[in-house]
């Protein structure tokens, strides 16, 4: 999506970007009643959160439509969105942190801080991650205190059951992850000095892929394209075919054999881990002595680290200081691999959450599109004082509701 004012003309527009063109859950057609939005984006002050939630472009769009958006000074700068641009597309650039939390909506990037949540007040809606894995329950306490309701973006679904934020953030991540294999095979970044991919007359580059979800496909298709060859391990078959499937060529893919996979390390050049977690931790598959036996300099980018890693030698590295070596082998360990590329991420995220508040909008406001629509009221775990998520209730053992029922969905 371009940043100049003829970027954004209609909704329709804005929609046809969305991720695979998949708009949140629909309900059955009512009056629109055009419910205007007060919407507030604070800085984010997570270290190394990159992310903005909405581009310039999508304010406009927003704003034309009459809804009301603050921005806290230089809260895209990361992305490179200046305040200018988001001025001039209608916002009001806001230099108090505090003020923000003014707003009616909160959109941000990270799960709010402690001081954040102090902000806010009574029925606030916010819209954030929720990093489930991550949460502290002093935060959600608080939060349950003030009667704050929350949406966790990474459970919204759209129409097909997907989850469109984290499949847009997990297609970044495995494009991006090859890009930083490429990068740490060079000697600039104490690589051995080789050009991922083929050149002919040189056997290519091997890599081996832990993982058949959004992030492995992705990454296989970007080294693909560079002519690597690519090794693909997962324990569900269904997986693997599909992914066969969307690739549209034969490649080479197994189930997770302990002996098939550190053969298939020993000889690999960079090795990705992807395997997400059904309980929050990804399983742990590569032993150390697996990885001790992984060629010098071979690289290993554990993209599940956020969730504990795929490798028995990960450990949680950053932005500032990504890498470090074990065995001789290079790891990458950054758990936010897409707030490197923060402005294709923001762009990404942006083309989301715009028909999202478009839907708010429509539909008469937050407590009315829960009701119709199945999707949006996925993403929903804190409603009027009650905790509505299943999961983080039997993490922490705290009581909880069935929203369907507070609602009288049934």
């Amino acid at each position: 999506m371009s940043d100049n004012k003829k970027g954004i003309i209609t909704f329709n527009d804005i929609a046809k970007e969305a991720y695979a063109m998949h708009p949140l859950e629909k309900a059955a057609p009512l009056k629109q009643k055009d419910h205007k939005l007060f919407i507030g984006i604070p800085k984010e002050t997570t270290s190394q959160e990159n992310r903005v939630p909405l581009s310039p472009s999508a304010v406009e769009f927003l704003v034309q439509n009459d809804h009301q958006i603050i921005i806290e000074s230089k809260a895209g700068e990361a992305s490179h969105f200046s305040d200018q641009k988001y001025s001039e597309a209608g916002a009001t650039i806001i230099q108090s942190h505090e003020e923000i939390f003014n707003a009616d909506i909160i959109l941000k990037i990270e799960p709010p801080t402690a001081s954040e949540i102090e902000l806010m007040k009574p029925d606030q809606l916010l819209i954030s991650a929720l990093q489930l894995d991550q949460m502290d329950p002093i935060n959600l306490n608080r939060m349950l205190l003030k009667r704050i309701n929350a949406i966790a973006y990474e459970f919204l679904q759209d129409d097909s059951g997907f989850f469109p934020i984290i499949r847009a953030m997990s297609e970044l991540a495995g494009h991006a992850s090859i890009l930083l294999a490429s990068e740490y095979l060079n000697n600039a970044n104490i690589g051995k000095g080789e050009l991922l991919g083929g050149f002919t007359g040189i056997p290519p580059t091997q890599i081996v892929i832990i993982g058949a979800g959004a992030v492995g496909e992705y990454a296989c298709k970007a080294a693909l394209g560079l002519g690597a060859n690519v090794k693909i391990f997962d324990n569900e078959l269904y997986r693997l075919r599909r992914l066969q499937d969307n690739i549209g060529s034969k490649i080479f893919t197994s189930t997770i054999q302990p002996n098939i996979l550190a053969e298939a390390l020993r000889t690999c050049d960079v090795a990705i881990g992807a395997l997400r977690g059904e309980q929050g931790r990804s399983p742990v598959v590569v032993s150390e002595k697996m990885v001790a036996k992984m060629k010098p300099n071979s690289i290993i980018i554990d993209v599940s680290i956020d969730q504990g890693g795929v490798f028995e030698t990960s450990e949680i590295t950053n932005h500032k200081r990504p890498i470090f070596k074990k065995h001789e082998v290079i790891h990458y360990c950054v758990p936010n691999i897409t707030a490197r590329v923060s402005r294709t991420a923001s762009y990404a995220l942006s083309n989301i959450f715009t028909p999202l508040l478009n839907d708010i909008s429509n539909y008469g406001g937050f407590h009315d599109v829960i009701k119709i629509a199945p999707g949006f009221r996925n993403g929903v775990y804190l409603y009027k004082g009650q905790l509505v998520n299943e999961s983080l209730s039997k993490k922490f053992n705290m009581p909880f509701k069935d929203i369907n029922l507070l609602l009288n969905i049934y």
